[in-house]
């Protein structure tokens, strides 16, 4: 106690406002956490369905032959997961060239919803 019979310190008040405070900051520091995770997760599996697209693309081209118009499907591991791809070649107006449309799903995927879908067009060699 001082001379004039106050004590010094934080009132009951005053530390329930600063906790309140900080809990709230606290909630939204781990609601921002948890959202930047979700999102680096999806751009990762993202960046994967693209690439595991982008090595069936390489393929037709590295076949050097000219693709047959259909449809095929298959899965393909990359980055430690299994995906599943559908590739459709359809003929274009000039009878030398196809296009290919690659999409690509994670094989515990609820809809057929492509992660990643990649379009090219593949000539007669």
């Amino acid at each position: 106690m001082t001379a004039t019979g106050h004590s010094r310190g934080f009132t009951l008040l005053e530390v329930l406002v600063a906790t309140t405070i900080i809990a709230l900051a606290l909630g939204a520091i781990i609601r921002t956490t948890a959202t930047g995770t979700a999102n680096l997760a999806y751009l990762r599996d993202k960046t994967l369905a693209h690439w595991v697209a982008q090595n069936q693309m390489a393929e037709l081209q590295a076949q050097r032959r000219f693709p047959a118009l259909g449809k095929q499907s298959g899965e393909a591991e990359l980055g430690g997961r299994q995906w599943r791809w559908k590739r459709e070649v359809q003929a274009t107006p000039d009878k030398d060239v196809r296009r290919v449309e690659i999409r690509v799903t994670p094989p515990d995927a609820e809809t057929d919803a492509a992660l990643a879908t990649l379009t090219g067009f593949l000539g007669r060699p």
